[in-house]
């Protein structure tokens, strides 16, 4: 069997949901101490300007605050911003119409820990891929040199990614491409949004 190692992320980048296709096992590390400016609390969209980064506001104390114990701000309005942000980009893609439905939910009620909407996130977007991971959370911090477990937590991000040999970001549809050529590794809803039930085939 093979197995991943992972961080939480909001909405992730295609990469990261390459890993949790392609892996028999993906843990998701719950005792890391959180960082900010990562997938964890952000993920990245296309729009009419080119890229836009959406970040969810979160509460913690300094900077020893474990990713499992992160909690969610209501500061800023920012849920009704964010979907705000994703329809004005994605309304005019091949699939928003179809998947909206399906997303806006998690906009409109309030979550306490990141983590607990993530995980959510995460099901149903592979839902709406149509896969079943096999995920769990880690229940102790996960040492770097564990044999056998590929570890991807510092790998994808979106500051000073770490070279990853298994993933070349494949060119698909993009509303914008004319306009700022083809974007790679963005959030997971850009693909979804312009390849609908292709998106498993870009993974």
């Amino acid at each position: 069997m093979t197995t991943c190692l992972l961080s939480t992320t909001y909405f992730g980048p295609v990469q990261w949901y390459q890993k949790l296709h392609r892996y028999d096992l993906v843990r998701v590390e719950c005792y890391e101490n959180f960082q900010k400016q990562t997938y964890r609390n952000r993920c990245v969209i296309a729009t009419t300007d080119g890229t836009q980064t959406l970040t969810i506001p979160v509460t913690h104390d300094g900077n020893k605050t474990l990713s499992r114990d992160i909690k969610i701000s209501d500061h800023g309005n920012w849920r009704h911003l964010h979907w705000n942000a994703i329809q004005s980009a994605y309304n005019s893609s091949p699939f928003f119409e179809f998947y909206a439905d399906d997303l806006r939910p998690f906009f409109e009620r309030r979550w306490d820990f990141l983590m607990d909407f993530n995980e959510a996130i995460t099901y149903k977007i592979c839902e709406l891929l149509d896969f079943e991971p096999m995920m769990e959370r880690t229940n102790a911090y996960q040492p770097a040199d564990m044999p056998e477990v590929a570890d991807f937590r510092e790998t994808i991000r979106p500051k000073h990614p770490v070279p990853d040999a298994d993933f070349f970001p494949r060119r698909y549809y993009q509303v914008f491409e004319q306009k700022h050529g083809f974007l790679p590794n963005l959030s997971i809803l850009d693909l979804l949004f312009n390849e609908g039930n292709e998106s498993i085939l870009f993974l």
